[in-house]
């Protein structure tokens, strides 16, 4: 049976993990007879954002402490990860990946990853263990694996320009499907890039969950 360590950026599509990705991602798994463990990385979010009314509050959360209320507090710091024990990784999306585990939603082009998700997405792939990719997290592709890396966002032009200037190969995909780099073990795919309801956000989640666990047997 395999088990995949899955990597939170808080707790809140705005600011964090899109809630109804993680669940899916989770649920996939255990539909699949699949083990996980949840990580995130012990650091303040960028900011805390009122999901009901958008605005940014005046207050500081820390992405580990967030990103336990998703898994009912079964989480640990990014830098417990023990790469043996695994047999792969995935990202959730979540504008967290592009504001707490990068930078990507302010610098774009010009942006970095934090540190020890750095680290950690670069241990799995010096072990050549398959890394999956959800919504907005792709955009980190480029950068982790410092070389050309066919991907997906889903289809916004924008986001696809920084992505391929930053060395990606983004390829237009729509919510029900994945993008596969074979030769990297790299599964990439748009959810709520595109989707409009969870039935459709679990569709292309579920086929990335089912070929990361092919390529990681």
């Amino acid at each position: 049976m395999s088990n995949i360590a899955v990597v939170f950026s808080g707790c809140g599509v705005f600011d964090g993990s899109e809630i109804h990705e993680s669940v899916l991602t989770l649920l996939a798994l255990e539909e699949n007879q699949c083990s996980y463990q949840c990580f995130a990385p012990d650091i303040q979010q960028h900011h805390v954002i009122n999901h009901q009314t958008g605005e940014a509050m005046e207050e500081t959360r820390n992405v580990l402490t967030e990103s336990a209320r998703i898994c009912r507090g079964n989480i640990k710091n990014i830098n417990e990860i023990n790469i043996e024990e695994f047999d792969g990784l995935i990202f959730p999306g979540g504008f967290g990946a592009a504001k707490n585990l990068s930078n990507f939603a302010f610098k774009g082009k010009n942006c970095s990853i934090q540190a020890d998700v750095l680290k950690t997405a670069r241990a799995f792939i010096a072990a050549d263990k398959p890394v999956g990719f959800i919504c907005i997290a792709p955009a980190m592709i480029p950068l982790i694996y410092g070389k050309e890396i066919t991907l997906t966002i889903g289809n916004d032009a924008e986001t696809a320009e920084a992505i391929n200037a930053m060395g990606g190969k983004h390829v237009d995909c729509p919510v029900d499907q994945i993008i596969e780099d074979k030769a990297n073990k790299v599964v990439s795919t748009p959810a709520y890039m595109l989707a409009e309801n969870l039935q459709q956000a679990a569709s292309g989640i579920k086929q990335l969950v089912a070929r990361m666990l092919k390529l990681s047997r």
